[in-house]
C-alpha cells in the first residue's frame, strides 16, 4: 500500500515536472559542474592542504579562527580527522592527485594512531594536545564517521586494513549500540560501550536517540555496503531506511523528528531545515545502493516531499537556508555553511527525480548564495555562519565577557560538507549532461 501510494505521488511529480518546461540544456549543466569543480579544486581543498595540519606534533590544529589565529591548547576531536579523511580520500579517488593522497594518509594515521581506544575499541570523542583521552565515552556519531572515512580511504587506495577497521567499528556499533526492543540505535554509551542512566553523555542533545546520529549511520552504512556487500549489513541498512520513512520523518509535515525517547516518542518540536534536505538525498542514495526498486520509489517520493517543504518553509528570499524553526515559525534565522551545501545537492536530487526545473533553479540559487555570501574571499574556504542579512559572524562573546573568533576549523567546522557538495554536484550534473565521470 505504501509503495503504491509513493508510486502515485512520484508519477504525479514527474508529470508535473515534465509539463513545466523543457529539460535543462547540457551547456548549463556542464557550466554548473565546472563552477563546482573550480570551487573544490581552487578554494576548498587548497585551504585545508595549506592550513589544517599541525606539522610539529602531527594530526590537525585543534582550532583556527575566522581571523586565522591558531589555538592548539584546546581538545582535538576524532570527528574533524574522520571528515578530513573522507574528504581527501574522495578527492584522490576522483583526481588521483598525490597531494590529496598524502593528506588522506596523514588523516588516516592520525585517526588510527591517536583516537582508537585500544582497550575497548571504537574512537574517543576528544584527546588533549598531548594526545591523552579526554572525552572517552562512545558517541555513535563519531564512530560512524570513522566508518565513513575509513571506507572511503579503502575505496581510494585499496588498503585492506582500513576496510577491516571500518568493519570492526560497524560490528561494535551493531553489538553494543543497537536497540533490540524498539529498533534503531542509542546515541551515546560509556567508554566500555555500556548504557548510562540519563542522557548527559549525549553531546547531540538530551535524548537517548536523535535523527542526527541515524542519518549518519545510514550514510556510513551506504558507503560500507558499496565495499563490503555483507548480508547482515544489507539487512540493517534496509531496517534503517524503513526507520527513516516510518519513525524519524514526520509523515504529516515531512520534517525530521530531531530527538526521540527509546520508543521513538518525539521530544520537542524543533525543525532543522538543513538536516531535512540533507536526509532527502542520503535516503535515496541508501535505497539505490540496496537495489530494491520498491524502496527506491518510496525514498524518492519522500525526498520530493521534503524538498518541497524545505523550499516553502526553510529558504530565505536570498536563497539561503535558515538554521532552525518550529511549527510556529522561524526560531533561528542564522545560516550555517553546511546547510547551504546540503541544499544545493538536495534540490538537484529533487530535479533528477522529478525533472521539475523549479528544483534545479533552487539548487542554483543555493549555489549562487554560497558563492556570493559564504565563500571567504580573504582567507579561503567558507565562512562558518552568517546573520540573516548575509554578514559573516566572525566573533562571539563568551559567558565571561571575552570576545573570541568563530571557527574556520575545529571539531565541527570541517571540509566534509562543502567538498562533498561539490563532488555530488559534479557527478550528478555530469551524468545529466551525459559526461563520463568517476562514480562518487
Amino acid at each position: 500500500m505504501k509503495t503504491a501510494l509513493a508510486m502515485l505521488l512520484l508519477l504525479q511529480a514527474i508529470v508535473t515536472g515534465a509539463e513545466t518546461s523543457a529539460p535543462i540544456a547540457a551547456a548549463d549543466l556542464r557550466r554548473y559542474a565546472a563552477e563546482a569543480e573550480r570551487e573544490l579544486g581552487g578554494n576548498i581543498l587548497p585551504f585545508w592542504l595549506k592550513h589544517a595540519r599541525d606539522r610539529e606534533r602531527g594530526g590537525f590544529h585543534a582550532f583556527i579562527g575566522a581571523d586565522m589565529s591558531v589555538r592548539d591548547d584546546q581538545p582535538r576531536g576524532a570527528l574533524l580527522t574522520a571528515r578530513i579523511l573522507w574528504t581527501f580520500s574522495a578527492a584522490y579517488r576522483r583526481y588521483r592527485d598525490p597531494e590529496y593522497l598524502e593528506m588522506a594518509r596523514w588523516a588516516y594515521r592520525d585517526l588510527t594512531n591517536k583516537f582508537i581506544d585500544r582497550e575497548h575499541g571504537g574512537f574517543f570523542w576528544t584527546i588533549s594536545s598531548q594526545g591523552k583521552p579526554l572525552d572517552a565515552h562512545k558517541q555513535i556519531y563519531v564512530q560512524v564517521f570513522g566508518i565513513y572515512g575509513l571506507t572511503e580511504y579503502y575505496r581510494a587506495t585499496g588498503e585492506q586494513p582500513a576496510l577491516d577497521q571500518a568493519i570492526a567499528i560497524y560490528r561494535l556499533v551493531e553489538e553494543q549500540a543497537s536497540d533490540p526492543k524498539h529498533g534503531g540505535y542509542f546515541d551515546a554509551l560509556d567508554r566500555a560501550w555500556r548504557q548510562e542512566k540519563g542522557d548527559r553523555a549525549n553531546l547531540l542533545g538530551a535524548a537517548p536517540k536523535s535523527q542526527n546520529s541515524h542519518i549518519h549511520i545510514l550514510e556510513a552504512y551506504t558507503s560500507l555496503l558499496r565495499s563490503w556487500p555483507d548480508a547482515g549489513l544489507r539487512a540493517r541498512q534496509r531496517e534503517l531506511v524503513e526507520l527513516m520513512l516510518n519513525k524519524i520523518i514526520d509523515a504529516r509535515t515531512h520534517h525530521l523528528v530531531l530527538f526521540m525517547r527509546d520508543d521513538w516518542t518525539p521530544i520537542g518540536d524543533e525543525i532543522s531545515y538543513g538536516h531535512d534536505i540533507e536526509l532527502s538525498w542520503l535516503l535515496v542514495e541508501a535505497a539505490e545502493v540496496l537495489g530494491d526498486p520498491a524502496l527506491v520509489v518510496r525514498a524518492k517520493a519522500e525526498a520530493l516531499a521534503i524538498a518541497q517543504v524545505t523550499n516553502a518553509e526553510g529558504i530565505d528570499a536570498d536563497g539561503g537556508v535558515f538554521n532552525e524553526g518550529s511549527p510556529h515559525g522561524l526560531t533561528n534565522t542564522n545560516k550555517e555553511w553546511w546547510e547551504q551545501a546540503e541544499a544545493a545537492v538536495g534540490f538537484l536530487n529533487a530535479y533528477q527525480i522529478s525533472g521539475d526545473p523549479r528544483h534545479f533553479a533552487q539548487s542554483q540559487r543555493s549555489w549562487r548564495f554560497i558563492q556570493d555570501k559564504f565563500v571567504d574571499r580573504a582567507h579561503g574556504d567558507w565562512h562558518n555562519t552568517l546573520r540573516r542579512d548575509g554578514t559573516p559572524i566572525v566573533s562571539v562573546t563568551t559567558p565571561d565577557g571575552r570576545t573570541i573568533p568563530t571557527a574556520k576549523q575545529n571539531l565541527w567546522k570541517c571540509p566534509y560538507h562543502n567538498s562533498r557538495c561539490c563532488l555530488e554536484l559534479m557527478e550528478r550534473l555530469e551524468a545529466l549532461a551525459g559526461v563520463a565521470t568517476v562514480k562518487h
